[in-house]
């Protein structure tokens, strides 16, 4: 079965920080599943189904990553799933304190799953999807953050 790793997130809208991210766990396990959480504290830009759907065409060169829609506990999915690695992206320090927080809260409840941290290429540092909700009322060019399904998208969107 091979090692199998999520990368959880609401992916609204995936950027190209996040396809680095992926792409390089790839390579790392042999099965990826994107995971797109439902958050409840967030009121998102794309529904459940447009965020799967731009995610999976901004994946499909990856032969071994899935994407799929869940609520509920990730670190629940990755029991349920065979999952042994709930990979996250760290751009900056504040990153990492939320993060941490998560990952020793998801070892205490799941202590086979374990949490880790990669950085996106530095050029993707400062990318975040909230910025990208930002610099798309504004009908900024999107080319250089995300995936042209998301331009696309976004661009019908705010039309």
């Amino acid at each position: 079965m091979g090692k199998h790793a999520i990368y959880p997130g609401s992916f609204d809208p995936i950027t190209l920080g996040h396809v680095d991210v992926i792409e390089r766990a790839s390579q790392m396990f042999d099965r990826v599943t994107v995971v797109i959480a439902r958050n409840s504290k967030k009121t998102p830009l794309f529904d459940e189904q447009e965020r799967l759907e731009m995610a999976t065409e901004s994946l499909r060169h990856l032969g071994n990553v899935s994407v799929v829609v869940h609520s509920g506990l990730i670190v629940d999915f990755a029991r349920d799933h065979g999952a042994s690695v709930i990979v996250r992206g760290i751009r900056a320090v504040t990153d990492f304190e939320y993060e941490f927080q998560i990952a020793l809260m998801n070892r205490k409840l799941q202590p086979q799953v374990s949490t880790i941290f990669l950085m996106p290429h530095e050029k993707y540092t400062y990318l975040n999807s909230s910025i990208i909700r930002e610099l798309s009322r504004y009908h900024q060019n999107l080319s250089e953050f995300v995936p042209p399904i998301v331009a696309e998208r976004i661009a019908k969107k705010f039309a």
